[in-house]
Parts: C-alpha cells; sequence; structure tokens
C-alpha cells in the first residue's frame, strides 16, 4: 500500500530551484521590459542598463545591441538563480502555506529592490537608476510572487494545480 507524502520543505539543494528562479527572473525581465517600452524608454533598455555595468553606467543607449543584450540577459538570469536559492535555502524554510510562500517571496524581492535602488546600483551600474523606479519596484515584487508560488509547487505540486483551484 503506497502512501502519499507531501512535504513542507525543500531539499537542501534542489536543481529545480534554479528554474524556479530563472521562470520567476523571466516573468520580472518581461515586465520590465514592457513597462519601459511602455513608458517610451525602449524595450531592451533594462538588458542594456544591466550591461552597463561593465562601462560604469556610460552606455545608456536602449536600441537593440546584441552583445550588450546577451550580457545582460545572462546577468539577470545568473541574479535570479542566485536570489531564488538564496530564497529557498535561507528564508522559505519556516514558511509552509503557499500564501506565506508567495508573500514571503514578495517581502524577500521588495528588500532585494530597496538594497540595489539605494545601495548597490548608484555604486556600480548608476544607469540601471534610468529605468521607471516604481515599474522596478512593481517588476521585484512580481519575481517574489512567482518565486514563492514555485516553491510551493516544488513542495506540493497538487497544490497549486487548477483542479485545486
Amino acid at each position: 500500500m503506497a502512501r502519499n507524502v507531501v512535504s513542507t520543505s525543500t531539499p537542501a539543494f534542489d536543481r529545480r530551484i534554479l528554474l524556479v528562479g530563472l521562470v520567476a527572473g523571466m516573468v520580472y525581465g518581461m515586465m520590465e521590459m514592457v513597462i519601459e517600452a511602455v513608458i517610451g524608454h525602449g524595450f531592451w533598455s533594462p538588458l542594456r542598463y544591466i550591461a552597463s555595468v561593465f562601462t560604469l553606467g556610460r552606455d545608456t543607449d536602449p536600441s537593440f545591441s546584441l552583445v550588450p543584450v546577451v550580457v545582460g540577459l545572462m546577468g539577470h538570469m545568473m541574479n535570479s538563480a542566485i536570489f531564488a536559492l538564496l530564497f529557498a535555502l535561507l528564508i522559505s524554510r519556516p514558511l509552509r502555506a503557499s500564501t506565506g510562500l508567495m508573500a514571503g517571496g514578495m517581502i524577500y524581492a521588495a528588500a532585494i529592490f530597496f538594497v540595489m535602488w539605494f545601495v548597490v546600483l548608484p555604486v556600480i551600474d548608476p544607469a540601471m537608476k534610468l529605468v521607471n523606479g516604481a515599474g522596478f519596484f512593481v517588476s521585484h515584487l512580481m519575481f517574489g510572487l512567482v518565486l514563492g508560488a514555485g516553491i510551493a509547487w516544488l513542495r506540493n505540486p497538487s497544490r497549486l494545480s487548477p483542479a485545486h483551484a
């Protein structure tokens, strides 16, 4: 007789956390890129601004250019995976409910925003401060929401399935 066991925590390291982080990063990135396009800064501007870390913020051309866009995408996705691992390993463990994980993810992402916006970006990548601050904040919240939902799904896939909606 098989027993259905539901885990309430993620293992010390689960490679699927990286996938959750990449998906959350894609949602965040697309949201940020659409916001920047709609307000007139240019669809590619967030990726170009990320890549400008290597030019100390001097490359602020928001148009498409393959190398800066790829470099920006690589940097963004790497950070998304790293922040997902940190959330899963250090913060999500005491959170049990799906709603707690999603709220915790959003609080975590808001903290990342404040540290990045006010401490890190002015020093290492001032060009990123050209993005719309409110849009950047909301995109971070979306990253946290998707991250928390993804961790909840890893713990119990049936809990977030359409059949339980």
